[in-house]
């Protein structure tokens, strides 16, 4: 049986892609099932803009990634962009550690 492709207008994914183990993956699916012209909301931890917070970032990993997956260094933004969405907003807050995204799958693909 094959999958439903292009089923949703949009997607919103808050704070989950820090502790999937494969974000890559994750947002080709989310690119699966959006129809074109459809709409990616993301916001998640991401690597800081300053090098000591992204110091403390790696050392906290090297326990929240063993006991549950969460990771601090990662950036979806760069993700959604390589995987072809149209990105419309992006935002850092907070000492840089929280990204939100706003992105458009386009209408040929």
């Amino acid at each position: 049986m094959a999958k439903k492709v292009a089923a949703f207008d949009t997607v919103v994914c808050t704070f989950s892609l820090c502790a999937i183990p494969d974000e890559g993956q994750a947002i080709a699916e989310m690119k699966r099932v959006l129809r074109p012209g459809g709409r990616l909301f993301l916001a998640d931890h991401v690597r800081g803009s300053a090098l000591p917070t992204r110091v403390v970032q790696r050392l906290l990993e090297v326990v929240t990634i063993p006991l549950g997956g969460e990771h601090f260094l990662r950036r979806p933004y760069e993700q959604v962009r390589s995987a072809g969405f149209e990105i419309e907003r992006q935002e850092r807050f907070n000492l840089g550690v929280v990204e939100r995204v706003t992105a458009r799958k386009s209408d040929g693909k």
